[in-house]
């Protein structure tokens, strides 16, 4: 049996990762974390600091604000977590890297099994036609509640392109400010806000006359925390270090 603390409990992905833990025999919920007001079946703190149950792993679908307390958390009581929260500053990436020296952590842009398939296509497609011409840039959409512009997961398919480019490509996130022709080591991401979409992600390679395009269209926010249940089983008695879908995947 796997003991799963979900912080960020109150919110709608974590009552999506309850559901799926609570139909799984061999895991449960041993405890919450949420500033709110919230009737579950479990212990709920307010703060990760009260909590005293113990657990084998914590899947974290917060805000990135709260990231920092629950990264010293995990540090002190050794309890692995599985980070899917975006919105990452430099310097709270950089927080992770440390902490994941002596506690096992998985942080991953998109938790979908699908988008991290597709980070593995781009790499190949970009390799394969980047030489030949092609133009690459990446469109993203999702609903009119989301913080952070571009996604986590659109600068993470752009950082799999540049990666397989040994880091060739200048990220152009605005093109009004300046007038002139795209140069083709220009990486275009734009972002789009509206609506209830989900997620959907575009990754168009455009070359003379003809353009390849790999997308990707989430329908409902329960994929991420299918892959968020996923990385949990895998990072369970891990010993330390920072994971990644990949290697859950492999």
């Amino acid at each position: 049996m796997i003991d799963i603390i979900i912080h960020g409990c109150g919110g709608k992905m974590g009552k999506v990762v309850e559901s799926l833990v609570n139909g799984d025999e061999n895991l449960r919920v041993v405890a919450g974390i949420d500033p709110r007001e919230i009737d579950a079946p479990y212990p709920v703190f307010h703060k990760i600091d009260d909590c005293d149950i113990k657990a084998d792993v914590i899947i974290d679908f917060s805000t990135a604000s709260a990231v920092p307390a629950l990264l010293d958390y995990c540090g002190k009581t050794k309890i692995p977590a599985v980070l899917c929260t975006t919105g990452f500053s430099d310097e709270l990436t950089a927080k992770v890297k440390e902490t994941s020296n002596s506690v096992a952590l998985l942080k991953s842009a998109n938790m979908s099994v699908g988008v991290n398939l597709i980070m593995n296509l781009v790499k190949k497609a970009a390799d394969a036609l980047f030489e030949s011409g092609f133009d690459i840039e990446i469109l993203e959409k999702h609903h009119n509640q989301k913080i952070d512009a571009p996604s986590g997961t659109a600068i993470a398919i752009a950082d799999s392109i540049n990666e397989a480019l040994g880091g060739k490509l200048n990220y152009i996130y605005d093109r009004s400010q300046v007038r002139e022709k795209r140069t083709h080591d220009q990486l275009g991401i734009s972002a789009v806000r509206g609506g209830t979409i989900v997620g959907e992600h575009d990754v168009i390679f455009a070359g003379q006359d003809e353009i390849i395009t790999l997308s990707h269209t989430a329908m409902s926010k329960e994929i991420f925390a299918v892959g968020a249940v996923k990385a949990a089983k895998f990072l369970a008695g891990k010993p330390a270090g920072l994971y990644t879908m990949k290697e859950v995947l492999e």
